[in-house]
């Protein structure tokens, strides 16, 4: 019982700082993702980028609130038309466009993450916290994807979900990784 306890609270550290201590963390995780969506490899429609392995961490490292902020901030510095969308891209345009399910799932991810890291911290629980994380991603993308680009879900599935799977398990072990580290050192 005890031991649950000290885990939640080294989980949600960043959280209970004071105001600019987490202001600073929720913008310099936004700033991170931004400069993740410049880490790209073009593909069509869905470029490969590190934007979700940022996303991934903001939840583990912020928590479920700071996390979810911190990505609505992103999305809300691109819609405001500041270049932090892949391919220094901006504007709402890209929020209906093939990407925005994915842009949009980000802060879901991030709280989603943030909220089951809370719940017990161990390098298991982040990889599975994070594989839940990513799946909403790809979920979200993967059926906006289909609304307004390919109108097929086999072709939605495979151009917007599996091919990323490679890619973004990379990502997921290195965040786990990461996320695991920086929890006990809390």
């Amino acid at each position: 019982m005890i031991k649950a306890v000290s885990v939640q609270a080294k989980s949600v550290a960043i959280e209970s700082q004071n105001i600019i201590v987490q202001a600073f963390w929720i913008t310099t995780f936004a700033l991170l993702t931004a400069v993740g969506a410049q880490i790209e490899i073009p593909h069509q429609p869905i470029p490969y980028t590190m934007q979700t392995f940022f996303v991934l961490l903001a939840g583990a490292v912020l928590g479920k609130r700071n996390g979810a902020i911190s990505m609505a901030l992103y999305l809300l510095a691109g819609v405001a038309g500041l270049p932090v969308f892949a391919g220094w891209s901006f504007g709402f345009a890209k929020i209906i466009g093939p990407t925005g399910g994915y842009l949009l799932s980000f802060p879901i991810a991030a709280f989603v993450v943030g909220y089951l890291l809370q719940q017990r911290s161990n390098i298991v629980w982040s990889f599975v916290s994070m594989f839940i994380g990513l799946f909403v991603i790809f979920s979200l993308g993967t059926l906006h994807l289909n609304l307004v680009y390919f109108n097929n879900w086999s072709e939605s599935i495979a151009g917007g979900f599996l091919i990323f799977s490679w890619w973004d398990g990379v990502k997921l072990i290195a965040a786990a990784a990461i996320a695991n580290q920086m929890n006990k050192r809390r």
